[in-house]
């Protein structure tokens, strides 16, 4: 990780010939608007303002790299899993985008190295390097355009840094997390369950409504009560904005 130096008139100094080295190992070729990336690395505790004003770190590339890697997975497990349902294609990207997942990702790549910041590593936030993450995939789409960022993604992260199977065999109670939530706030929440008319010799299918104080956050489906129960309530988790906490 650098530490941020400055001059006077608030320009980065850093090694720039070893940070293009470094960032090339990473992306796999020549980075053509340098300064762009190298915004992409400066945590916000090495914010530093230009003359006009304008403040750089890299939230602004995390905020439009996150909504990129959506898109990205989107159509990645869309097409890996031809069959799978609706339910099973948003849990797995749900998965892939947490905190957790990503911060792995990110120091698997080696982000760790070039990542600017004022913190001393035992202070660094735990988030740090899946933002990162995020941030470098919102320079790569503005810097080569989507094609090119989504095979950087997939080749270069997900399918050389990422066992798939292993994300999706760990079981995540979302049940657990959204009752946690409601008792914090000391919020009533309540699951309303049917189970949907099946034809003989076809798998049943329960459908479950998520209430908080009354009122229908979300619903889920789900071959058992419960996997409708995890489905519903890692929908409210994502639309209550929990998912990547």
């Amino acid at each position: 990780m650098f530490l941020l130096n400055r001059k006077k008139n608030n320009t980065l100094i850093h090694d720039r010939g070893n940070f293009r080295s470094e960032l090339k190992k990473l992306l796999g070729f020549r980075p053509l608007n340098l300064r762009l990336y190298e915004m992409a690395f400066i945590h916000r505790s090495a914010t530093y303002t230009l003359p006009d004003g304008v403040r750089i770190n890299n939230e602004r590339l995390e905020y439009l790299g996150d909504a990129i890697i959506d898109s990205i997975l989107s159509d990645y497990l869309f097409r890996l899993y031809p069959e799978a349902s609706e339910g099973f294609l948003t849990k797995t990207r749900a998965r892939i985008v947490n905190r957790e997942t990503l911060n792995n990702l990110g120091t698997a790549m080696g982000i760790d190295r070039l990542i600017v910041s004022n913190l001393a590593p035992s202070d660094s936030p735990r988030n740090l390097y899946g933002n990162a993450v995020e941030a470098l995939v919102g320079a790569l789409f503005i810097d080569t355009g989507y094609d090119r960022t989504r095979k950087f993604f997939i080749e270069r992260g997900l399918k050389k840094h990422l066992n798939l199977t292993a994300v999706l065999s760990a079981e995540t109670d979302y049940k657990s997390l959204i009752l946690e939530y409601c008792q914090k706030n000391k919020q009533k929440l309540n699951f309303t369950s049917r189970e949907k008319a099946s034809g003989a010799g076809t798998q049943p299918l329960f459908t479950v409504t998520l209430e908080i104080n009354g009122e229908e956050i979300t619903r889920g489906e789900g071959s058992t009560k419960k996997e409708a129960e995890q489905e519903a309530s890692m929908a409210a988790l994502n639309k209550l904005g929990l998912m990547k906490k």
